[in-house]
């Protein structure tokens, strides 16, 4: 990359001059003008050498070596050095785009890593609500930032197919005789048991018996159990196709519950967990964390149980190197004691274990509670969308209509919740997360559309992409190089809102310069534009496709 090539110039001069520094940062300037990369390596080192910073930065431009990737180097202000590259390397980074195609932006950051990504969880027997879709997209995102990497990557789906989630709704289904083989009466099932086991005491006293009975699989429940287990499952899976997420593994508590109580039966030998008034709990408070019950009174098991297991189900499946378990902010906590416990119990695993929090999606409503019922479903937020993009494609004449309008509807959803950092909640704007005007996930997607188009008329017209040096830098020339680190940065810390960001900066810049200059225009300098717009449209869909999101041909 030219950012090592520059760090180790700067370094070079710095011994030139006798002076040794560590840590040399490179930035981008927000102001184009003042360069492609500024550092301030002058003014951090001045206070140490007795020198004055803007003297010692001029200094060390003197001492840089001459190269073609850089057209010139400038001090500006109190010591920062501006370095502005040339025509020449910007004209080869268009050629490298499109020779690269599908891997351009990749790298060996994570290469002989083995990562396992979990999200999603949504538990059978409840409805999809809009935090799965939250995880799905944040886990999905992360998945291909890992892979596109370098790492061996496995996506996990971890889900609860015994505990008292499931209780509540074969409680409901007995009392009320609704249908196991019925999404919504499953969901209405769920409200009902667990209303009643927050009111009624008798009601409470017989969910927790059949909680025991599921777990032991009694013979008389396993036919609605089955049924009520495979319709969910089956559904869950109509959405994954919609979301564009395939997993590799399916977990489910069955599984790792037997481990987990193992683990626990260990933990209370070594002294690690204790028992409390009938219970088993881990005392989290000597390790600054809180305690966390991991078996009942009642002698039932926890969620906490069952998620101590997991991981060395995971690793007897995959022996990951690292293992992402990404569900809401407000699991944090849980995690951290969860994990605690784990390590005490495993410490080969330290630092293997990480949990990515992310925040809640906030409606006009407000918050959504499945525990209550007035759950909106991922499924209804996905149609919903679909019917809004349908509205404002009525006029397009794409042919596939109803499928472009889905994964228009998708985009949008997943955009809003990529655009920024993972922990944050998110305020859902329907309108404006539609929008193919700006910073929206359809604004991306049109913008690539239209390039195609521009691109399939050249074919019309016998105009070929040509890769030449011209006079002048475009403001999309300068963008386009810095995706490679954008990725590496986004795959290091996780957070795809760095994606997110370039991208909408990069449609942005070149539908300013569409409006400005027209690509076609029978001169000579036709083939070099289309070129670029064509690697422009090439980093787009590598960009969305790392947001899981399609990129339609037509729109």
């Amino acid at each position: 990359m030219i950012r090592e090539t520059i760090t180790h110039s700067i370094q070079e001069a710095l011994n030139a001059v006798g002076i040794t520094a560590e840590n040399i940062v490179l930035e981008h300037p927000v102001d184009l003008s003042h360069g492609d990369f500024s550092c301030n390596v002058a003014m951090m080192l001045a206070k140490k050498e007795g020198r004055n910073s803007k003297e010692l930065a001029e200094e060390i431009v003197k001492n840089l070596k001459e190269t073609s990737e850089i057209q010139k180097v400038e001090v500006a202000g109190p010591g920062f050095i501006n370095f502005f590259l040339s025509q020449e390397f910007f004209t080869g980074q268009i050629e490298n785009i499109l020779e690269e195609e599908s891997k351009w932006g990749s790298n060996e950051l994570l290469n002989g890593k083995k990562i396992m990504v979990e999200y999603t969880q949504p538990n059978p027997f409840k409805p999809f609500h809009i935090g799965h879709l939250m995880s799905n997209t944040i886990g999905e995102s992360i998945s291909r930032l890992v892979e596109f990497s370098g790492a061996e990557t496995r996506r996990a789906n971890y889900q609860g197919d015994i505990g008292l989630h499931v209780a509540k709704a074969l409680w409901g289904i007995g009392k009320e005789g609704f249908d196991a083989r019925s999404v919504g009466d499953l969901g209405i099932a769920y409200a009902y048991g667990h209303e009643k086991y927050e009111e009624d005491e008798n009601a409470k006293l017989e969910i927790i018996e059949l909680n025991k009975r599921i777990v032991a699989k009694d013979s008389d429940l396993m036919d609605t159990y089955t049924i009520g287990l495979n319709t969910s499952l089956n559904h869950f899976e109509e959405i994954y196709k919609v979301l564009d997420t395939k997993f590799d593994y399916y977990f489910f508590e069955g599984q790792s519950l037997p481990i987990g109580l193992e683990m626990v039966e260990k933990g209370l030998e070594s002294g690690i967990f204790r028992e409390s008034e009938g219970a088993v709990v881990f005392p989290g408070e000597e390790y600054g964390f809180h305690t966390r019950v991991f078996k009942t009174q009642y002698g039932t098991t926890t969620y906490e149980t069952r998620d101590l297991g997991l991981p060395l189900l995971k690793q007897k499946e995959f022996n990951f190197d690292t293992s992402i378990t990404i569900t809401a902010v407000e699991q944090k906590t849980y995690f951290d004691v969860v994990f605690k416990a784990f390590s005490l119990l495993n410490p080969d695993f330290k630092g293997k274990l990480i949990h990515i929090p992310h925040g809640m999606m906030q409606l006009a409503s407000g918050k959504m509670s499945s525990r209550k019922g007035n759950v909106i479903t991922g499924e209804s937020l996905i149609n919903e969308m679909k019917t809004g993009a349908l509205k404002k494609m009525k006029s397009s004449e794409v042919e596939n209509k109803d499928e472009a309008a889905e994964q228009v509807g998708v985009a949008a959803i997943k955009y809003s919740v990529l655009k920024q950092s993972t922990g944050k909640n998110i305020s859902f704007d329907e309108e404006q997360s539609l929008s193919f005007e700006g910073d929206s996930g359809p604004y991306l997607q049109y913008t690539n559309a239209r390039i195609l188009s521009i691109l399939d008329k050249a074919k019309t017209e016998g105009i070929k992409e040509e890769v030449r040096k011209l006079s002048g830098v475009t403001e999309i020339e300068k963008l386009l190089p810095r995706f490679p680190e954008v990725v590496e940065r986004a795959a290091r810390e996780y957070e795809p809102h760095y994606v997110t960001t370039y991208l909408t900066d990069v449609a942005s810049a070149f539908n300013s310069w569409y409006g400005q200059t027209k690509i076609l225009d029978g001169t000579d300098e036709a083939p070099y534009k289309l070129a670029c717009a064509h690697a422009v449209s090439i980093t787009l869909k590598n960009g969305l496709w790392l947001l899981g999101i399609k990129a339609p041909e037509r729109m």
